[in-house]
């Protein structure tokens, strides 16, 4: 059976972030007016509505605000995934994004638990895909 995984398709807005990822660098948005980080990225600000916004290059490292294990595949082609962590993480940045943790026991995983960003490639894309693994 073919791997029918979501594979990111980069246009328009999102296409620095993508190739930040191939690039190994996780990229976001930075307000010029207010200050403010955000992610995912917009045309304007979701603080204050300007359009002065600068991509910048996180560190990589965050915590764990939330997370949830996965033991029943939303779609075939995650069933030999399975168990899996999605996540949300806090990057130092300011911002929030979901992502799955890698290389970790899912028993292992915990609230504030420090983790650094990674790139996953999956099979037949040459796409890189930001996850996080334990820091």
């Amino acid at each position: 059976m073919a791997n029918t995984q979501a594979k990111p398709v980069p246009d328009g807005i999102s296409r620095t972030y993508w190739e930040g990822a191939n690039l190994g660098e996780f990229r976001y948005q930075r307000c010029g007016a207010c200050g403010k980080a955000q992610f995912y990225a917009r045309n304007a600000c979701v603080h204050c509505h300007a359009t002065d916004l600068a991509w910048q290059k996180a560190g990589g490292g965050g915590r764990i605000a939330s997370f949830s294990v996965i033991h029943r595949a939303p779609i075939a082609s995650f069933a030999s995934d399975v168990p899996y962590v999605l996540a949300l993480v806090d990057l130092d940045e300011g911002f929030r994004f979901m992502c799955n943790v890698l290389r970790c026991d899912p028993a292992q995983v915990r609230i504030g638990m420090a983790v650094r960003v990674c790139f996953e490639s999956r099979h037949g894309s040459e796409q890189k895909i930001p996850q996080v693994e334990p820091a």
